[in-house]
């Protein structure tokens, strides 16, 4: 059975301070640090022990230092993958969310939503965010490991799940999950059918 733990990180300084996050390198806060541990501790328990899990993060501060205290809980080394990022803000990162908020501009009910222009100079559209993500998920599912873990942040986090589940990119222009700072959601594929389940969403109580 291969399964698949993906991990958003705990709160950061930009949640705290209300800033625009995206490719913004803010870092865990000490409550956020606390949190890593407690998934770091989760996941040790809830692995094998002579299971040796890849450990993949997006390269941003806040992703990395949560992997770094999972890897340090599980005696593995994190690899950095910069298509794990959170969707890019351009220019708005960084800055105050309202600024941000003032100058949004929100995507159809209907139409066209994955190419859609949302007005910030420099900021991925949602497809482009999406297909870097899906691209990320086919590399590493290319490793022989039968457990990985992904630690990204909440957006991307739904196209790590979508991309495993096999959805098509033109299926994601509706969808999303909900997904907690610091949650963990647990996907499986068997070794008969190959089927694979969404096992548990967003799981944060630890």
């Amino acid at each position: 059975m291969q399964r698949v733990y993906v991990v958003t990180h705990p709160e950061s300084t930009h949640h705290v301070e209300g800033l625009v996050g995206g490719w913004y390198d803010s870092t865990l806060t000490a409550r956020g640090i606390a949190q890593a541990e407690k998934i770091g501790a989760f996941l040790r328990d809830a692995i094998p022990g002579d299971t040796t899990p890849l450990l993949i993060s997006s390269d941003l501060q806040r992703t990395a230092q949560t992997a770094a205290s999972i890897g340090e809980a599980l005696g593995v080394e994190p690899v950095l993958d910069a298509d794990l990022r959170e969707k890019s803000y351009g220019v708005a990162g960084g800055r105050p969310q309202a600024w941000l908020d003032e100058r949004f501009i929100f995507p159809p009910a209907r139409g066209e939503r994955l190419d859609h222009d949302e007005g910030i100079e420099g900021g991925e559209t949602k497809r482009q965010a999406i297909e870097r993500a899906y691209a990320a998920v086919a590399r590493w599912e290319a490793h022989a490991a039968d457990t990985r873990i992904i630690v990204t942040h909440g957006g991307t986090a739904n196209w790590v799940i979508a991309a495993w589940m096999g959805i098509p990119v033109e299926a994601c222009a509706h969808a999303a999950f909900r997904l907690p700072s610091g949650s963990v959601t647990i996907l499986e594929e068997d070794d008969v059918f190959h089927n694979r389940t969404l096992v548990s969403l967003g799981k944060s109580e630890f």
